[in-house]
């Protein structure tokens, strides 16, 4: 049986496809790497795809033929130029954030964004000051789908798995929620659609983050 909402204590979140959409940006930056090597651009739709399984699994699989940490260095050299611009907000996603607050929750950020990335992606879109809690990959020994994030997220918190739900937009974090034993809604905003994340079984598949913060307002 799906729990409702107030019963947790604590929402952590994934950030590219779930609170904002930021692929424009992870594109422009996939794009440069290209460039260098001599290839075309990709569209924003073919890297998007790729999105979610960190930057090594992105790299790897839309800079084909390179040198994965130079190509690492020159991503990351290259992207705090671009992700301001070209990341936005999903709909609903600041009012949710702010209701959560509001209603005494925990809130967090588990992404396999770089943590530097997430917190000046949060702060410059306004919402930092609702996070408790912003992990990244190099806060873990595994990015996701490992529960390694998740898990750390727990203990700094001091939170039991049954009081924190995930909220993600992908079979990557389904995968993630179940092992690390939390719950886990899903948005379809992102790249996969509801078929596949349907079959991936969610805890509960969301139309979009409004449907949360129409929960929270009925309390």
């Amino acid at each position: 049986m799906t729990r409702a909402l107030h019963e947790y204590a604590a929402v952590l979140f994934e950030f590219d496809g779930t609170l904002a959409d930021s692929y424009a940006a992870i594109a422009a930056s996939v794009n440069h790497v290209r460039a260098q090597r001599g290839l075309p651009p990709l569209s924003v739709a073919e890297v998007s795809r790729h999105v979610g399984k960190a930057a090594d699994y992105l790299l790897t699989h839309t800079v084909p033929g390179g040198n994965l940490a130079e190509d690492l260095a020159c991503y990351k050299a290259h992207h705090p130029s671009v992700m301001a611009s070209l990341t936005v907000l999903l709909p609903g996603a600041a009012d949710l954030l702010a209701a959560l607050k509001r209603a005494h929750k925990k809130v967090g950020l588990c992404s396999n964004k770089p943590r530097v990335f997430s917190e000046g992606l949060l702060a410059h879109l306004g919402v930092a000051p609702h996070f408790d809690l912003v992990l990244g990959p190099e806060d873990v020994p595994r990015p996701k789908p490992a529960p390694d994030m998740l898990l750390c997220a727990l203990e700094r918190l001091g939170l039991q798995r049954d009081a924190v739900l995930y909220v993600g937009d992908m079979s990557v974090d389904i995968q993630t929620a179940r092992g690390a034993g939390v719950r886990v809604w899903i948005v379809p905003t992102g790249s996969e659609g509801r078929e596949s994340l349907l079959a991936s079984k969610p805890d509960r598949l969301l139309v979009d983050l409004q449907e949360m913060s129409a929960e929270l307002g009925r309390i």
